[in-house]
């Protein structure tokens, strides 16, 4: 039997799924209702997350953040079985990770991070893509159950916290992406440009194809043969600046994006590739 603590959008399509594959689930989450609508799916719904740990073999978390997963797993312990896992999958704090894992550990509790990178219904359909990172057995031990709860798991190494760090890494990225076309469209809806019309742009240009080769081009320092210079680039964005300007729809994310192409230009990297602008952030 297995327990699972948060039944936001995630963690109910990640029951869901467990209870379709014939396994027995307990539930918790604070707002009762919640935990309560999946008896209908076949859990067992608790008031209180001791309750629904007893007997639990594996612990599983998606809740909101630090905090929350601390105040949670106190409240469990008089629930826990010797030998009990705890699996968390919330997106946390690399520091709080550790810390996390270290006093759990010290508690006689084996104690496992596995965020992810799903949305409600890759949870539902058990795909997507599992991060994990700590002791090596323990996760050799685990991936039978979490594969069937993701269909990938990628171990990042001996660290506790170094899955919470690749997490933050893919979703700061994912802000940047979406923040970058928010401030297409705004600029599309400035020039008079229908916002399907610009968003239909990305069905012949795939920028996302880039992506890997340009972040190992930063990787490597390989500023000196440009594909794109800074000094075009800082062109291009003055342009997008004035015609935001101009039709009175100002773009707040590309200001700070042009300061830091500014600072390179005054260091002189006018015709070095567009990229040197990670220099400072791959240096050692």
């Amino acid at each position: 039997m297995i327990a699972f603590f948060g039944m936001g959008l995630l963690g109910s399509g990640f029951v869901r799924a467990a209870l379709r594959r014939g396994e027995e689930v307990h539930v918790w989450n604070r707002t009762a209702t919640k935990a309560k609508a999946l008896e209908a799916d076949g859990a067992k719904a608790f008031a209180e997350p001791a309750d629904a740990a007893r007997g639990a073999t594996r612990i599983h978390l998606a809740l909101s953040d630090d905090a929350a997963v601390d105040e949670v797993l106190e409240r469990a312990q008089p629930g826990y079985a010797p030998g009990v896992v705890i699996v968390d999958h919330t997106t946390t704090s690399p520091t709080g990770t550790r810390a996390r894992a270290e006093r759990w550990s010290g508690q006689g509790f084996e104690f496992q991070h596995a965020p992810v990178f799903m949305g409600p219904q890759n949870a539902l359909e058990s795909t997507g893509l599992m991060l994990a990172s700590g002791d090596a057995a323990r996760v050799e031990r685990l991936r039978p159950a979490l594969e069937k709860m993701t269909g990938k798991l990628v171990y990042f190494g001996p660290e506790p916290e170094r899955a919470a760090s690749f997490k933050l890494f893919g979703n700061l990225f994912l802000m940047f992406m979406t923040a970058g076309v928010a401030e297409m469209l705004t600029l599309a809806k400035a020039l008079d440009v229908k916002p399907e019309d610009a968003a239909a742009l990305f069905d012949v240009f795939n920028p996302g194809t880039s992506v890997g080769a340009r972040a190992k081009r930063m990787v490597a320092a390989d500023f000196a043969n440009p594909s794109w210079e800074l000094a075009m680039a800082r062109k291009d964005a003055r342009l997008m600046l004035e015609e935001g300007s101009r039709h009175g729809a100002p773009l707040p994310m590309l200001p700070a994006i042009a300061a830091t192409m500014d600072r390179f230009l005054e260091r002189g990297h006018a015709h070095d590739d567009w990229t040197v602008i990670a220099k400072d952030a791959v240096d050692r």
